[in-house]
């Protein structure tokens, strides 16, 4: 829908604002020492006026971009009139996480990307206006939700995984009167939520608040269990009557290059999960540690890569740096992680390939040799293919390397249910529409289906096997 600034009745037009307000954040400074929220929210005033930016347009494009289907405009424009307890019901309506989704979501490549306002300035801040309407909601107006309790007996579902595909599709189905158990391999809840984002993108606070929440609606969370091992996809059907499983992408990838067995080298699984989940950053307050050396190099250019340069410096490191193939223009991470990260002093070492990481005479990493690149002609994905340079190999010294290069579906559940239908990846495979498997009455979605990808996605494949469980169950 294009603007027309110049058409205005008297009266009744206001003027178009194509600038959205800052998101303060923490001094980089200071930041970089610490594991508190790097970003710091809007208060009341900035929000409203963030949300009055929306000219609240009949097409609503933005709506086209959100994959668990929240009415966008609508929120906003209760915000706008500070009628912030409003808004986050409103959000509600589709999305159990907003909190979670407000501070993670990539916004600017999804709902935002839409936005009207963007065809000509800077689109509506929608990710920051949904984080704010539910910190309202959470300091200042008190939690009224009950149990939902089906009048009839229900029907049993169990869902497999506690992260953001498990959690969505447990809620959506408890909202729609089913008895629902969520069974969890770990101690705690929340899945790549817990142990794969640092506490300063996304505080553990926050992620307890939002399952509480789903708690209150009367989904159950059984810890400890590893479907698969304690109980099989098989033994599960003969209690309930459809099962989905949203158990991840927990199976990290290496290099497949010499010295990776090398001490001091890291899957970014294995390191996130030692810091998050079990508190390295607080160690020796608690049991687990994470060795750090002073020359760390992670390897990849997303979100996992840039989280594990910023955890590393936080933990003591005195240099860090990004290795990547490519060009900045092609990192695949979120731009406002990889410009905190410029912020606080991760050097990227671009058009960079690892060929062989070396180690001393006692095992541990001494540097790491790599190739410059050139960028070439795009390939499958649509970036440029990076290139070897011939005769540019190089060394860097090194003592600590985290390969952060993408982890695959969790494979025990493939593993131990001959039924499914695998991809070549290792993945369940689905109908995407419906999130069916090969097994009547077994759903599955997000990164176990997918491979990895954003929190948001997997929210959405949740939401999609919830209807679809309904459907079927009716």
């Amino acid at each position: 829908m294009p603007i027309d600034d110049n058409k205005k009745t008297p009266g009744t037009a206001k003027k178009i604002n194509y600038i959205r307000e800052k998101m303060p954040v923490q001094d980089p400074s200071k930041r970089k020492n610490n594991f508190e929220e790097v970003a710091l929210g809007y208060n009341e005033e900035t929000a409203k006026k963030e949300a009055s930016r929306c000219i609240q347009c009949k097409t609503a494009p933005c709506k086209n971009g959100c994959p668990v289907e929240i009415d966008i405009p609508a929120f906003i424009k209760l915000v706008a009139e500070g009628k912030y307890d409003e808004s986050i019901k409103k959000i509600k309506e589709k999305n159990n996480l907003p909190a979670i989704c407000g501070r993670v979501c990539p916004q600017e490549t999804q709902c935002e990307s839409l936005c009207t306002l963007g065809k000509k300035g800077e689109p509506i801040a929608i990710g920051r206006l949904e984080r704010f309407a539910a910190d309202y909601e959470a300091a200042n107006v008190p939690s009224n939700e009950t149990k939902i309790s089906p009048s009839t007996p229900a029907p049993k579902v169990a869902v497999i995984g506690s992260g953001p595909a498990g959690l969505t599709c447990a809620a959506d189905l408890k909202r729609m009167g089913y008895n629902v158990k969520i069974f969890e391999s770990l101690h705690a809840s929340g899945g790549v939520l817990r142990y794969g984002i640092p506490e300063f993108r996304l505080p553990k606070s926050i992620l307890d608040r939002e399952v509480k929440y789903i708690n209150t609606l009367g989904v159950e969370i059984e810890y400890n269990m590893i479907i698969g091992r304690v109980a099989t996809i098989k033994e599960l059907m003969q209690e309930y009557k459809a099962v989905f499983i949203g158990s991840g992408a927990g199976l990290p990838y290496f290099l497949n290059i010499p010295g990776e067995n090398l001490n001091g080298v890291y899957s970014a699984n294995e390191f996130l999960t030692r810091v998050n989940l079990m508190k390295a950053y607080k160690f020796p307050q608690f049991d687990t540690p994470a060795a750090m050396g002073k020359r760390v190099g992670v390897v990849g250019g997303g979100n996992v890569a840039m989280d594990s340069a910023r955890v590393a410096l936080r933990l003591g490191a005195e240099e860090v740096y990004i290795i990547y193939r490519r060009s900045e223009e092609e990192l695949p991470a979120r731009k406002e992680e990889v410009e905190h990260a410029h912020e606080e002093g991760i050097k990227f070492k671009l058009l960079t390939n690892p060929i062989k990481i070396i180690g001393d005479s006692e095992g541990n990493i001494k540097e790491i040799e790599c190739q410059q690149m050139e960028l070439g002609e795009p390939d499958a994905s649509g970036r440029k293919r990076p290139v070897v340079i011939k005769d540019s190999e190089f060394t860097i010294p090194m003592d600590t390397v985290i390969i952060a290069i993408g982890q695959g579906p969790n494979p025990l559940i493939p593993q131990t249910t001959s039924e499914l239908s695998i991809g070549k990846h290792g993945n369940i495979v689905t109908n995407e529409k419906t999130g069916e498997t090969s097994i009547p009455g077994v759903f599955a979605g997000g990164d176990v289906a997918t491979g990895a990808a954003t929190v948001i996605k997997a929210m959405g494949a949740g939401k999609i096997a919830a209807k679809s469980i309904d459907k079927y169950l009716h």
